[in-house]
């Protein structure tokens, strides 16, 4: 187990960052926060989502703080999703950004690290928003730290390689992917003649739309003589990135990329003879068609081959919202969890691109900014509570890999208040908890998985 100091949480006696309308309820004792590791023959992991980290998260007086981040400090491996930069904002914005220009200050490692976090993915859609040289910036401030992160590297062998964090329990490998981002910022292949190109471990895939002759019949007259075909069948149609066949029944399939899964493949199998754990995480926004909390086909597919190559468990950001939990195979596969610092309106500076597409004059800062793309924070994710809340799964295994039980503990971010209140987490409120154990149940179902709570806390069911 990690010992960890939370001195410094028991000594503030400043303010809560925490909502005041939600501290009352969030002080109730939490009976079932108490972390799973302690036995000498398990191997815990603690598992969380985004964090968009842009402020101190060790100077927050909240009650129950200590029993959410004993979770985290108590786990032999903890792992979150760094969805941020560290570049001090000495590099221009790139020409694509994944939304908002991210770059935080240098100080949030210490922040993550007093958290009690170990393990850090790094392939995601904000990882080259200033550029090749904001990522590097970034990989130079994470190898000053004892982070393990994985996901980015100087070319594709190494954004695609293993990266290896020991414990007292045995040696735990991280491989990072995404499947959100421009196309410009996936890695490329070093060949012996010429460098290969800094980037993210990519995760692509084809998108193949099913849609009525006469549509199909209208992009081909829209296309024109523009290009060819490129070796598709007749059937089966090229326009943009996209392919179309004609069908009666309307809708989108994915699939992912033969190549990238192969190699993605190749980096677990290899990770499993080199640790005695291998974690896959994956930053993936696309779900199906009209409905972004079940995750795209290709996904599904993803997940199912990285633990058939070896994986114990696959762990999902992106959309910023839940997803189901999958058991296959008997290891775990995590769709989504969500938020688990969400300070994305809290960046200090933006480009003029983002002013631009907003319609806001040039002498305009970053909190209108902030204001004007979300209407006062009356639409978009300020005004979704399910952006604000989420879970911390504690996943415990036996000493022979065997999953034995899944914890999860509920977590809420401050929905609905300020955006210099909102953002860091908390130990859910009642109500928080039974909305999300509310949501968590249906979004399981489909997976043949099932969630009970008891104490504020909630036990995952499978059939084992």
């Amino acid at each position: 187990m990690k010992t960890k100091s939370n001195l410094l949480l028991k000594l503030l006696l400043g303010a809560s960052l925490m909502p005041a309308a939600t501290s009352a309820a969030a002080a109730e004792p939490s009976k079932g926060w108490k972390s799973a590791a302690g036995n000498k023959d398990e191997m815990v992991f603690a598992l969380t989502g985004d964090s968009i980290i842009n402020r101190r998260i060790s100077v927050q007086a909240v009650p129950g703080g200590d029993d959410l981040y004993g979770v985290i400090r108590g786990a032999d491996i903890a792992y979150t999703n760094f969805e941020t930069l560290i570049h001090g904002f000495t590099e221009p914005g790139a020409a694509h950004s994944g939304g908002t220009y991210m770059g935080s200050p240098g100080f949030v490692t210490d922040e993550l690290k007093w958290a009690g976090f170990d393990l850090l993915g790094l392939a995601n859609n904000h990882s080259n928003d200033f550029g090749m040289s904001g990522m590097l910036k970034t990989m130079e401030a994470l190898d000053k730290t004892d982070f393990t992160y994985a996901g980015i590297g100087e070319n594709l062998a190494l954004a695609r390689s293993p990266r290896y964090h020991d414990t007292s329990k045995g040696r735990v490998a991280l491989i990072s992917t995404s499947s959100s981002f421009p196309s410009e910022i996936a890695a490329g292949a070093q060949r012996k003649d010429l460098r290969g190109r800094p980037g993210l471990n990519p995760l692509r895939h084809d998108k193949i739309h099913t849609v009525p002759q006469a549509t199909l019949d209208s992009l081909k007259q829209l296309r024109g003589p523009m290009g060819n075909n490129m070796g598709m069948s007749d059937a089966k149609f090229k326009f943009g990135e996209d392919s179309f066949v004609a069908g009666d029944k309307v809708g989108t399939a994915t699939k992912a990329n033969e190549g990238d899964l192969k190699e993605l493949a190749a980096s677990v199998k290899d990770a499993n003879k080199m640790a005695d754990w291998v974690v896959v995480s994956i930053h993936s926004h696309e779900g199906i068609t009209g409905d972004r909390t079940k995750p795209a086909d290709f996904y599904v597919e993803f997940a199912h081959a990285m633990i058939d190559a070896g994986a114990d468990m696959v762990v999902g950001s992106g959309p910023h919202i839940l997803r189901g939990i999958e058991i296959y195979k008997g290891k775990p596969i995590f769709y989504s969890l969500g938020n688990f610092i969400f300070e994305n309106d809290l960046v200090e500076f933006q480009p003029s691109d983002n002013y631009e597409k907003t319609g806001l004059s040039s002498d305009m800062l970053p909190g209108d900014y902030f204001a004007g793309r979300t209407k006062n924070d009356t639409v978009g994710f300020p005004a979704d509570r399910k952006f604000w809340q989420s879970v911390v799964p504690e996943v415990v295994y036996t000493s022979d890999r065997t999953l034995k039980e899944i914890r999860l503990h509920p977590v809420a971010l401050g929905f609905g208040t300020s955006r210099a209140k909102r953002g860091q987490p908390y130990p859910a409120t009642a109500k928080d908890a039974e909305q999300i154990f509310g949501d968590l149940k249906e979004l399981c179902e489909p997976f043949g998985t099932s969630v009970t709570y008891k104490n504020g806390v909630g036990t995952l069911s499978w059939n084992k």
